[in-house]
């Protein structure tokens, strides 16, 4: 009851009409930037996060989640019309939805997706608000012995669950804890890494900047080399008529849909996963139990159905360790988290009890999205396929433009956009390279709290480091890390001894 009643509160913050108007406005940004080859969730958090200054904390979370909602519903619109998918989370949609528009039934293919995202993210949050608040309480447990170990588990995931270059993975997360070590030091207050006596450096690289850099001007510049505007918009017309049919096909498609959205939530808890693995392993689920997975890949209509409902949960689920843990489920998350810090908030289990009606009126706006995302997705969609045929040119030169003004605004300084084009560069040459990206923000966002609670631990022990082994909790992680660490080992084992297999089965024979 004490849950409904928090819900309730909730609900009466989250409809007010100046967040009803957020809502609605993150949501319609959200599924241009989720429609827009080259951008995705991540890309409109980053680039957008300076416009949250402009509103109380609580509708800007509300703003940006919508938009994260949004951008999610988005990723499809591309991959079908365009065969381009808007995001890497859209990357298994485009295997049937295109093929689909191809066929003619690129309306078909578009409600399909709608649906499917609609009762993924309607699942995962009805989960979400049923599993929140019990995690939180865990987490009350937790001592800085216990945080730094968590947080060294987050990074592990990426190295064990990644499905990077493992020692690519392990140089950005370092690369990254370096840059979160520049400005003043915690406990001593004495310069670190003040590159070329730059006074801009004394006050730390903010997070921002560089996600601007990397996921702003470095995408579109990596996206305007690999996507030279060759590829066909196909028409999409759906009617009242037309969306009746689409979802009395659907019903054939609910099994997909739930295991879709339970296997999309629990993923996205993962620190390391996310969205684009949750899609993909929800693809080949539905292809495997499929009664004819022949047709998956030719315009199978489950075939859109599944990653729609999984990329959809898992960017709920992904929240769920951000609210209450304080640590990302995914690259988007980190960034909230990070504008969560800014607003002065700190994500953890206390924020469920020092700022209630933040949390629940944020869990209570992820239903108002859901509902509003797919009722805004399917009427644009004459807007969405105009927007497509807009050159890519145009478009790069407005991100540019939205980059350099969200980078400066904050803190009005030039030395940031100095940096903001830094960022952008090598974050454009990292990805020619072949270097993950996500795992250096999160070391960037995780770092300052990894070092606060690796220091306050030693300090409390009178610097004995058998603290961390020997509290239950904190040696539980540094187990599950120690695992995710050799997991890249047995696999290399495996896959060695994998071709050899068949021959020595032959010579026992």
């Amino acid at each position: 009851m004490e849950m409904l009643a928090h819900l309730a509160d909730g609900f009466a913050l989250s409809l007010s009409p100046l967040n009803l108007m957020v809502i609605t406005l993150g949501v319609t940004i959200g599924l241009f930037v989720g429609a827009m080859p080259g951008l995705g969730s991540v890309n409109g958090v980053a680039i957008l996060l300076p416009l949250t200054f402009l509103v109380p904390p609580a509708s800007a979370i509300m703003f940006l989640g919508a938009l994260y909602y949004g951008a999610m519903y988005g990723g499809a619109i591309s991959s079908i019309l365009l065969g381009i998918p808007g995001a890497s989370t859209a990357v298994a949609t485009t295997f049937d939805g295109r093929p689909m528009a191809q066929q003619g039934k690129a309306g078909l293919a578009l409600i399909a997706a709608a649906v499917g995202s609609f009762v993924g993210g309607t699942i995962s949050v009805i989960l979400f608000t049923l599993f929140a608040q019990p995690l939180a309480d865990i987490a009350l447990a937790f001592g800085p012995a216990e945080e730094f170990a968590l947080v060294l588990l987050a990074f592990t995931t990426f190295v064990g669950l990644g499905g990077d270059d493992v020692a690519k993975t392990i140089v950005m997360i370092a690369f990254g804890l370096v840059l979160s070590t520049v400005g003043l030091d915690l406990i001593s207050g004495q310069p670190r890494l003040i590159f070329f006596d730059l006074p801009g450096f004394y006050s730390g690289i903010s997070f921002l900047v560089l996600a601007i850099g990397v996921y702003g001007i470095g995408e579109i510049l990596w996206t305007l080399e690999t996507t030279r505007g060759r590829a066909q918009v196909m028409t999409a017309r759906i009617g009242v008529k037309d969306l009746w049919t689409g979802i009395k096909l659907l019903r054939h498609s609910l099994r997909t849909m739930t295991v879709g959205s339970l296997l999309g939530f629990f993923v996205g808890l993962l620190p390391a996963a996310g969205a684009t693995p949750a899609s993909l392993m929800s693809y080949g689920m539905a292809k495997t139990f499929s009664k004819k997975p022949e047709t998956f890949g030719k315009g199978a209509i489950d075939g859109v159905v599944a990653p729609e409902t999984a990329n959809n949960a898992a960017s709920t689920g992904s929240l769920m360790p951000m609210l209450t843990l304080g640590i990302p489920g995914s690259p988007t998350t980190a960034l909230l988290l990070g504008g969560m810090v800014m607003w002065g908030l700190m994500p953890g289990p206390m924020l469920f009890i020092e700022e209630p009606d933040f949390v629940w009126g944020l869990i209570s706006s992820l239903y108002t999205a859901n509902a509003f995302a797919v009722i805004v997705n399917l009427a644009l969609i004459p807007l969405f396929v105009y927007a497509l045929r807009m050159p890519l040119s145009i478009l790069a030169a407005m991100v540019i433009v939205l980059c350099i003004v969200g980078g400066y605004a904050p803190d009005q300084r030039l030395h940031d956009v100095w940096l903001i084009a830094a960022f952008g560069i090598g974050g454009y040459l990292l990805r020619k390279l072949h270097y993950p990206l996500a795992p250096l923000v999160l070391a960037l966002v995780l770092g300052p709290l990894m070092e606060k609670a690796f220091r306050q631990a030693l300090i409390a022990a009178q610097g004995d480091a058998m603290t961390f082994i020997e509290r239950p909790l904190s040696a539980t992680f540094l187990v599950v890390a120690g695992l995710f660490l050799l997991l890249p080992l047995a696999q290399a084992i495996r896959h060695r001894k994998t071709p050899t297999e068949p021959a020595n089965g032959s010579a026992g024979a």
